[in-house]
């Protein structure tokens, strides 16, 4: 087999991202997402944190000539069809991840998950970085995907529901971001609402809510899953549509471990059939196109 054989049988995704020693977020679940897709995963951690289910105790950022090292090395050898950056923590390592990424993969598709804030409430990004992250990294991405708190920090606008989550993804596309999932899933509602905002027109996606509290790591999950779909070749509604549905039934599948918010269940087969259920007529999740 040789290499152009050998990429396109194992699909590539680079996770820029933080340690979760607990295994249920940053790198760790980004890394057992690609092993359900069948993706290959490389990784470049950005910090060290202490948590567990209960929450994030201690954060130990890395030197952002750390983390530049780390991206070049896989970037110049392994390469990536997709990367994937969670948690960025400093302004050094925003900046720094912006500009190897300009230099190295300047044509490689981006899917940023915003992580600011963890579940538990622990800071997760320096507020001076959240400055550089919109001038230099939002106008790089092919896709963000904040939750409401993360869309707030990032627009000044806090979503309430559907319309609102559309109006804060537009003004991310006018930020520079090529599209935007917005993430409803605290929003106050029965049923889970989703907006995937793009230049081309606006998909809002609904779910059942499952009352659960094994999330720890769902944002990353979620960001992961479409990267996947979109290493593997798959257009952005269909790699959104995919990864939504991964998610729930991981959500469903959890190990129920850990005595706080415990991890998914990140072990499912997403070609087994699941993901085919947008096609049946009995299937929870709906697609509704924005007027």
């Amino acid at each position: 087999m040789n290499e152009t054989q050998a990429h396109k049988t194992f699909p590539r995704l680079i996770s820029i991202a933080g340690s979760d020693p607990s295994g249920g977020a940053g790198i760790q679940a980004d890394i057992k997402t690609c092993e359900a897709f069948g993706v290959y995963s490389s990784t470049a951690i950005t910090a060290i944190t202490v948590q567990n289910t209960f929450g994030v105790t201690q954060v130990k950022m890395l030197d952002a000539d750390l983390v530049v090292a780390q991206i070049r090395a896989i970037m110049e050898d392994i390469g990536a069809d997709v990367i994937k950056i969670g948690m960025l923590a400093s302004e050094s390592i925003v900046d720094a991840v912006a500009a190897i990424l300009d230099e190295l993969a300047p044509e490689t598709p981006i899917v940023l998950d915003p992580v600011m804030v963890a579940t538990s409430g622990g800071q997760l990004l320096e507020l001076e970085a959240v400055e550089k992250m919109k001038k230099h990294l939002l106008p790089m991405v092919d896709l963000i995907t904040p939750n409401v708190d993360e869309a707030e920090f990032l627009t000044g606008r806090r979503p309430e529901d559907a319309q609102g989550l559309i109006k804060a993804g537009e003004k991310l596309l006018e930020m520079g971001a090529g599209a935007a999932l917005m993430k409803g899933g605290h929003l106050d509602e029965a049923m889970v609402t989703d907006v995937l905002v793009t230049n081309e027109g606006n998909q809002i996606m609904m779910a059942p809510r499952l009352r659960s509290r094994h999330t720890h790591g769902t944002g990353c999950t979620l960001a992961s899953a479409v990267a996947c779909g979109l290493a593997q070749g798959l257009d952005l509604i269909l790699a959104v549509n995919q990864a939504r549905e991964y998610v729930h039934e991981a959500i469903k599948s959890a190990p129920k471990l850990g005595q706080g918010n415990g991890p998914l269940g990140h072990n499912l087969n997403p070609n087994s059939g699941n993901t085919e259920a947008s096609k049946k007529l009995d299937n929870p999740f709906s697609v509704l196109k924005d007027p």
